[in-house]
């Protein structure tokens, strides 16, 4: 079916008159933006870290919340382990063997300003995975490097037990 010429050019300035309408009424904006994505500053200080774990899971903290130099903002204090195991319960002649790191977090948040409130307490655990290979450079590497995102993983479900529990 051939369309004239008059009514194609009809109804191509139609299309083109309706579409900034159209998607005049959508709004670009990105989904995790607004009140969904704003973290609260709960202006929180932190004690000083005496373990690379406790470094990391402190840092995260305070990019996430925020960092308060007052006397009277609440103290967080965090108590961090970390251990290894074989993910594998019979032995093999394969010189790769895969381990799992496990770092165990501890963060208790203090009140400092003069009130009553009994201390917080929240534990999280977090794991990650990595490969020994029989080379000790690489082998301390991967475990190191495999801690380290099993204290960030503990840092992240750290900071969202205590949104869950400021919710309440």
């Amino acid at each position: 079916m051939s369309w004239s010429k008059a009514l194609r050019h009809s109804v191509l300035a139609g299309i083109m008159l309706s579409l900034p309408v159209a998607l005049g009424a959508c709004s670009f904006s990105p989904v995790y933006s607004g009140t969904l994505a704003a973290q609260p500053g709960l202006n929180l200080a932190y004690a000083k870290p005496t373990s690379r774990l406790q470094q990391i899971i402190y840092q995260e903290l305070a990019l996430r919340f925020g960092r308060s130099d007052s006397e009277t903002a609440p103290l967080v204090t965090v108590s961090a382990t970390g251990s290894a195991a074989e993910m594998m319960v019979t032995p093999t002649t394969n010189p790769a063997k895969p381990l799992m790191v496990t770092v165990t977090a501890t963060l208790t948040i203090t009140a400092r300003d003069g009130s009553d409130t009994p201390p917080r307490s929240f534990t999280r655990s977090a794991t990650a995975d990595y490969t020994r290979s029989g080379q000790v450079m690489a082998d301390n590497a991967a475990a190191e490097n495999a801690a380290e995102r099993a204290a960030r993983s503990a840092a992240e479900s750290l900071r969202l037990a205590l949104l869950a529990a400021l919710s309440r």
